[in-house]
C-alpha cells in the first residue's frame, strides 16, 4: 500500500494548507518531527562508549522489513561477508501477532517504548496503526496485564471504557466500585500505622480511617471535575508517610501520655495545611509549568522507587512477630497477582485485580480459625494483662504471639458507632510550627514529582494526547487544595495522586471518568458508616504489614516502570539510577546512624528508630529548628534521590530521546482539537471565567 511507505506518509495529504493552519489533528510525524524524536524499535540503546545513541540505518523504502527484526525488538546484524543474499521475511500473521502479545504479558516486543508517548514516525509493518493506538499499546503492555482475544486488535489500547466513555449506570457503578477495591490497600493502610504511632487508640484508628474515605471521595470528585480531569483516585499518599512518622517520632512528644494522639495530630494538621498551601501556590501561579521542564522519567522513576524502598525496615519485622499468619498474608498475594493473574472469571481477571482484598480476607479467615481453635491460648495467660506485670516466665514467653497472631485482641468494630460524619477540626485548631512546615514543604514538591509521572502515564492510557503544562499545573494546584482539606478534616497525611492509579488503570481496563466519580459518591457514603471503619481499623498487624511489604514493592516497580519512556540501557541513564538509588539509601542511614548508640532509645521501637534522627543528627548549630529541619529532610530516603536525580539528568549531556524528556500537548493544538478540549476542558463553562489565565488551562 502507498501509505507504508515512509517516505510517502511524510508528504502532505490531499489538503496542502500548512500544519500551522491545519484544524485537522496534528499527525504522529509531525509530532515527532518537532520534538526531534527518532524512532528505534527497541528500549535498548545503541549506546557508544560515551554514552549517547547513535543513529540507527534507514531501512529502504520498498523493504521495511529487512533490516528489522520485529521478533527481537531490534536491528538485525549486517549481511555476511560471504555474500549471501537476504531474502527479506514475510511480515507476521495478525493471528501471530496477538498470540504473541497474549502469551507474553509484557512489552510488546515490536513497541517502542523510547517513544514517550508518541507514535512511530517510521513504522515497518504495513499499515501502521492509528497514532492513539501505538501510543497506548507502549503503556498498557508494559504493566501486567495481557489480551484476552482478538479485541486487542480491533480495540486500540485494549481498554474497555476510555475517559468519557458513559457505556450507562450499571456498568459504571460495577467498574467504579472495582476500581476502589482494587486499590483498597493504597486507601486504608496509613491509617493504621500512623494512629497506632501517635499512642491512638482503636477508636481513634477507626475515626481517622472513615474521615480518610470521606476526604478521599470528595477530592476525587474536585480533582476528576476541576484538576487533571483523569481518572485517578486521590488519596493518602505514601510520600507523606515517612515525614508524618518523623514527626510523630519528634523528641518534644517523647514525653507526652495523656492525649497524646490529639496533640500530635494537631502537630501534622499544621504541617499539612502550610506545605499544602505551598503545592497550591506551585499549581496555581504557573510555577509548576515551568518546573516541570526539570521532571523526567530518568528524575521520577528512582525518586517513586525510593518511597517504597524507604519502608524494607518496617514491613518483614513486623511480620516476623507472627511468622505463620504473616508469611501466608504476602505468599498468596503473590500467588495471586503473579501465577493466577491470567485466570478470568466472567470476563474478569479476578485474581489479578482483586489479589490484595482476596489475599486479606483468606489470610484473615485463617488467623480467625486458628484463634478460635486455641491456637494461640496458653494455659494461665490473660492477653488484657501488660506484660510488665505478669509474673509467670511462661506467660512472657508467648505474650509477643498472643498480641500479635490473635485476631480477637482489637474491639474497634464493637466501640465504633453506626454513624459518624467527619468533620473539619475534629480534633481541634491545628498548631503551626514553621521547621515541621518547612519539611511538609519539600515533601509536597516531591508529590508533584509523582504526580507528574502518574499524569502522563495515565494520559496515554486514557486520553486523547497527553495534557498541556497548564493543565498539568491546574492539577497540581487542585491537589495541594485537595491536601489542605485533609489537614483541616485531620488524616494524618496529604491528599494527592495515588501512583497505584496507573497500574490499576491498565489492569481493570477502565478508564471512565464517569465511574471514578460515581465510585467517589459510594466511597463517601460508605465513610458516613461507622461500623466500615471499625471493620478497617480491626485488621491485625501483622497483616497490615504483610500487606505494605506486597505494596511498597509495587511502589518501587511503579517508579521504575517509568524508565521504558528513555533509554535505558543507555550508560548515561544507568549511572545516573544507579545513582540515585544507592546515595537515597547511603546517605539517609548516616543521618538515621549519626550519633546513636546501639543501646540508646529503648523506648522506641527498632522499625521507627529511622525517624528519631531530629535528636541526633549530625546538623547542630545553635539554631534548633533549622537543625531539625535539615535532619530530617536529609533523612528522607525520597528527598535525596529527587536532588541527586534532577541535577544530573539536568546538567549531564544528553538527547532528548536519550533522556525520555517528557512531550506534553502544545496549547495551540489541544486548543484546535476538539476531543482533546473535551478531555480536559473544565465543566459548566469554568474554564471561560479563568480563559486569560493561560498558565492552568488549555
Amino acid at each position: 500500500m502507498p501509505n507504508s511507505d515512509p517516505q510517502t506518509r511524510q508528504r502532505p495529504g490531499p489538503w496542502p494548507p500548512a500544519p500551522s493552519s491545519d484544524t485537522k489533528p496534528m499527525p504522529p510525524s509531525s509530532w515527532a518531527k518537532k520534538t526531534g524524536f527518532k524512532p528505534k524499535f527497541s528500549g535498548d540503546a545503541n549506546a557508544s562508549d560515551s554514552g549517547h545513541i547513535t543513529s540507527q540505518p534507514k531501512p529502504k523504502p520498498k523493504e521495511p522489513d529487512s533490516n528489522v527484526d520485529l521478533e527481537a525488538g531490534q536491528a538485525r546484524a549486517p549481511a555476511q561477508p560471504n555474500g549471501v543474499a537476504k531474502v527479506p521475511p514475510l511480515p507476521p500473521s495478525k493471528d501471530q501477532v496477538v498470540k504473541k502479545r497474549r502469551d507474553s504479558d509484557g512489552v510488546p516486543k515490536s513497541s517502542v517504548p523510547s517513544t514517550n508517548g508518541q507514535a512511530t514516525a517510521a513504522a515497518p509493518e504495513p499499515p501502521p496503526p492509528p497514532r492513539r493506538t501505538a501510543r497506548h499499546e507502549e503503556v498498557v503492555d508494559a504493566l501486567p496485564q495481557s489480551v484476552d482475544n482478538d479485541e486487542f486488535v480491533s480495540r486500540h489500547s485494549h481498554m474497555k471504557y476510555e475517559l468519557r466513555d458513559s457505556p450507562g449506570l450499571v456498568p459504571i457503578g460495577v467498574y467504579g466500585v472495582q476500581h476502589y477495591v482494587s486499590i483498597l490497600g493504597s486507601l486504608i493502610l496509613i491509617p493504621l500505622v500512623i494512629v497506632p504511632a501517635m499512642g491512638g487508640t482503636h477508636e481513634d484508628t477507626s475515626a481517622v480511617v472513615s474521615t480518610v474515605l470521606f476526604v478521599s471521595g470528595v477530592t476525587t470528585l474536585l480533582h476528576t471535575s476541576f484538576g487533571s480531569r483523569l481518572p485517578l483516585i486521590q488519596g493518602p499518599s505514601f510520600v507523606y508517610l515517612a515525614p508524618a512518622l518523623a514527626i510523630i517520632n519528634s523528641p518534644e512528644f517523647q514525653g507526652l501520655n495523656g492525649n497524646k494522639f490529639k496533640h500530635i495530630m494537631k502537630e501534622l494538621q499544621g504541617a499539612i495545611i502550610i506545605g499544602s498551601a505551598f503545592q497550591t501556590f506551585l499549581g496555581y501561579t504557573g510555577l509548576m509549568s515551568l518546573l516541570v521542564r526539570l521532571i523526567n522519567p530518568v528524575v521520577v522513576s528512582p525518586t517513586i522507587a525510593a518511597v517504597g524502598l524507604s519502608f524494607y525496615g518496617y514491613g518483614f519485622p513486623i511480620v516476623g512477630t507472627c511468622l505463620e499468619i504473616g508469611a501466608v498474608q504476602i505468599l498468596v498475594v503473590i500467588v495471586f497477582s503473579l501465577y493466577l493473574r491470567k485466570i478470568s472469571v466472567f470476563g474478569h481477571r479476578i485474581f489479578l485485580i482483586y489479589a490484595v482484598p482476596l489475599g486479606l480476607a483468606i489470610t484473615w479467615a485463617v488467623a480467625f480459625l486458628l484463634t478460635e481453635a486455641g491456637a494461640y491460648n496458653y494455659k494461665g495467660c490473660d492477653i488484657s494483662i501488660p506484660p510488665s506485670n505478669m509474673v509467670s516466665e511462661h506467660c512472657r514467653k508467648h505474650v509477643s504471639r498472643m498480641k500479635h497472631c490473635r485476631v480477637d485482641t482489637s474491639h474497634a468494630l464493637k466501640s465504633s458507632q453506626w454513624f459518624r460524619f467527619p468533620y473539619p477540626l475534629q480534633w481541634g485548631t491545628p498548631v503551626f510550627h514553621w521547621k515541621m512546615a518547612l519539611v511538609m514543604c519539600v515533601v509536597s514538591l516531591i508529590s508533584s514529582v509523582d504526580s507528574v509521572g502518574s499524569y502522563h502515564a495515565s494520559s496515554l492510557l486514557v486520553a486523547s494526547r497527553p495534557p498541556t503544562p497548564g493543565v498539568l499545573s491546574r492539577g497540581i494546584g487542585l491537589e495541594g487544595l485537595s491536601s489542605v482539606l485533609a489537614g483541616l478534616w485531620g488524616t494524618g497525611t496529604g491528599c494527592t495522586t495515588l501512583t497505584e492509579n496507573v497500574h490499576t488503570i491498565a489492569v481493570t481496563k477502565m478508564g471512565s471518568r464517569r465511574a471514578v466519580q460515581l465510585g467517589a459518591c459510594l466511597l463517601i457514603v460508605l465513610s458516613l458508616v461507622g461500623k466500615v471503619g471499625g471493620f478497617i481499623a480491626s485488621i491485625p498487624e501483622v497483616m497490615v504489614a504483610g500487606l505494605l511489604c506486597f505494596m511498597w514493592a509495587m511502589l518501587t516497580a511503579l517508579g521504575l516502570s517509568n524508565l521504558r519512556y528513555s533509554e535505558a540501557g543507555s550508560s548515561r541513564n544507568i549511572i545516573i539510577i544507579g545513582l540515585s538509588l544507592f546515595f537515597s539509601l547511603s546517605i539517609p542511614a548516616y543521618f538515621q546512624q549519626y550519633g546513636i548508640s546501639p543501646s540508646s532509645n529503648l523506648s522506641v521501637p527498632s522499625y521507627f528508630q529511622p525517624y528519631i534522627v531530629a535528636s541526633h543528627g549530625p546538623f547542630r548549630s545553635k539554631y534548633g529548628g533549622l537543625n531539625y529541619f535539615l535532619n530530617t529532610v536529609f533523612s528522607l530516603h525520597m528527598v535525596i534521590a529527587f536532588l541527586v536525580a534532577v541535577i544530573l539528568d539536568n546538567t549531564v549531556p544528553g538527547s532528548e530521546q536519550e533522556r525520555g524528556v517528557y512531550v506534553w500537548s502544545e496549547p495551540e493544538v489541544a486548543r484546535r482539537e476538539p476531543a482533546v478540549a473535551s478531555d480536559y476542558e473544565l465543566p459548566l463553562r469554568v474554564g471561560r471565567i479563568f480563559r486569560w489565565v493561560k498558565w492552568v488551562g488549555l
